[in-house]
């Protein structure tokens, strides 16, 4: 009697990682060994990113509130040491919302605090 190998679930396999593999360019979405490394590669950079991407916003918000703090007359860390000294708890997404879209509310926060 022949060996059964179980074509259905190789192939199965084989057609879970071409789709995680669609929209690569060329052998990458094609070939089944360039398609698996591509994946693997790509799943370690998601895990990663999504990390790097908590890192970067907070950078960029942090960016937001010194700039639009200096136009107050107060640096970053001045602003949250006030803010915590008077127990305001916002967190620096919504400072930075408000400091790009609502600066008049913004402005009044900052002499809030450091009054």
């Amino acid at each position: 009697m022949p060996r059964s190998k179980n074509k259905v679930a190789s192939h199965r396999r084989r057609k879970k990682i071409l789709a995680r593999a669609k929209g690569y360019v060329a052998a990458r979405s094609k070939i089944l060994t360039v398609a698996k490394h591509h994946v693997d590669k790509g799943m370690q950079y998601a895990y990663r990113d999504r990390r790097v991407k908590k890192r970067s916003f907070r950078q960029l918000w942090i960016a937001r509130i010194n700039a639009a703090a200096r136009a107050q007359g107060v640096t970053y860390s001045q602003l949250i040491n006030a803010l915590n000294k008077k127990s305001i708890d916002i967190n620096r997404k919504i400072l930075a919302d408000l400091a790009v879209n609502h600066e008049q509310v913004f402005n009044e926060i900052v002499q809030f605090a450091t009054n």
